[in-house]
């Protein structure tokens, strides 16, 4: 009697190391119903959005995500979700799988604008603006990044004033801050500005006379994202328009902490999306009467890029639960964002070759990822200083200056 051979079923080649075995049912539904929200609200209109470089659902989408609870997720409290870390980095992966500019409406939304607020601002602050933005009902921006001034923010040209003297006089606000995503179409900006009292934190409703916000234009990445100058002349803001909690470049740099960590995951669903889209193309494009799949060339670019998308996931989902555990460390985020970012703009250049000809059309993602990942790969931190924080967490001696 001859035994039959029982074949194991064939691994997820999206998931090599079986990394989902060690997800939370919770957590794969978190990350199943974004994934169901981009596949009918982003996907099928994305590359549109990117060649014709606008973003006119904006509105609509952010009410969406609001409904799903994606926007401040992880706060607590005033219509946010309250959700881990882990939740948060799942759904930053599955946005950014279907385009960095997406990903980048809800990270500023939320980790930017709206943890501002939560963290440092004021009751009133936090009761007027975050349900309304949990809701999809208020867009925000964050205005830190000057023309001159974005990995030294300390050295800021924008400047906050009081008219008059007592703590109840009004502000006033002059300067320009540049690369602002949603700043076009936000309804309030959480602006940083040199104080006689240091870097302060300004709540500004973008109704407020002497607040502009240009449209930046002839961008060639996160062309689906709204990316804006804000000019401020002259605005006049009460005396409680000042962010209470916080001085100093601690306020900015807290938030900006905080999007980097979604920026750890969200490089992983660009190099995701990648690599499926080159291992499918791969095992369908015939050459030489064969697949190329089948050819050593394509399989050890293959092999690489599954690699480099584990290590990166796993690196990733390791951040979430120390950031879950109350142990992670600003230095450990920058590592993260250096690794991760690098890799999938690897992933996504391989993959490119991969497609041949077809890896510059976008009838594929795959050049809109590439694109886009230059944008992510100097914002919130530029891989220089990121690199500098790792080498002064490694040898305890600063090197910035």
């Amino acid at each position: 009697m001859t035994a039959t051979t029982v074949r194991p079923p064939r691994i997820d080649p999206l998931d090599l190391a079986g990394i989902d075995d060690v997800l939370t049912e919770e957590e794969k539904a978190i990350r199943g119903a974004v994934r169901h929200l981009c596949d009918s609200a982003v996907d099928p209109y994305v590359a549109e959005w990117f060649e014709a470089g606008e973003l006119p659902q904006i509105r609509e989408l952010a009410k969406e995500m609001g409904s799903l609870g994606l926007l401040g997720m992880h706060l607590e409290g005033y219509g946010c979700a309250g959700m881990s870390a882990v939740d948060y980095g799942l759904a930053w992966l599955e946005l950014e799988a279907s385009d960095s500019g997406i990903r980048s409406l809800v990270s500023v939304q939320g980790s930017l604008t709206m943890f501002a607020i939560w963290r440092h601002g004021s009751e009133e602050h936090k009761q007027q603006w975050l349900p309304a933005m949990a809701a999809g009902e208020a867009i925000g921006c964050f205005g830190l990044t000057e023309a001159d001034h974005g990995s030294d923010p300390a050295a800021m040209r924008t400047r906050a004033r009081q008219d008059g003297g007592g703590e109840r006089a009004d502000w006033i606000l002059d300067g320009a801050k540049m690369w602002i995503t949603n700043g076009s179409v936000a309804d309030v900006a959480v602006v940083w500005a040199q104080t006689d009292d240091g870097i302060r934190g300004f709540v500004v409703p973008t109704d407020t006379p002497g607040f502009s916000a240009p449209l930046i234009k002839h961008k060639m990445s996160l062309r689906a994202s709204v990316t804006s100058e804000l000019v401020l002349e002259g605005v006049r803001l009460p005396h409680d328009a000042v962010l209470p909690e916080v001085r100093g470049l601690k306020g900015p740099l807290s938030c900006l902490n905080e999007a980097r960590y979604g920026i750890v995951w969200g490089s992983m669903g660009a190099a995701r999306s990648s690599f499926a889209t080159a291992l499918k193309y791969a095992e369908r494009r015939v050459q030489f009467d064969r697949p190329i799949s089948g050819f050593q060339l394509t399989q050890a670019k293959l092999a690489q890029m599954s690699m480099e998308l584990t290590t990166g996931t796993l690196l990733a989902l390791h951040l979430g639960r120390r950031k879950d555990a109350g142990t992670l460390r600003p230095e450990q985020v920058s590592l993260g964002k250096l690794n991760n970012v690098s890799k999938a703009l690897e992933i996504a250049r391989s993959a490119r070759t991969i497609l041949g000809a077809n890896g510059i059309s976008l009838e594929y993602p795959v050049i809109r990822h590439m694109n886009n990942l230059e944008s992510v790969l100097t914002y919130e931190g530029t891989p220089e200083m990121h690199t500098l924080v790792v080498g002064q967490a490694l040898t305890c001696q600063a090197a910035f200056r």
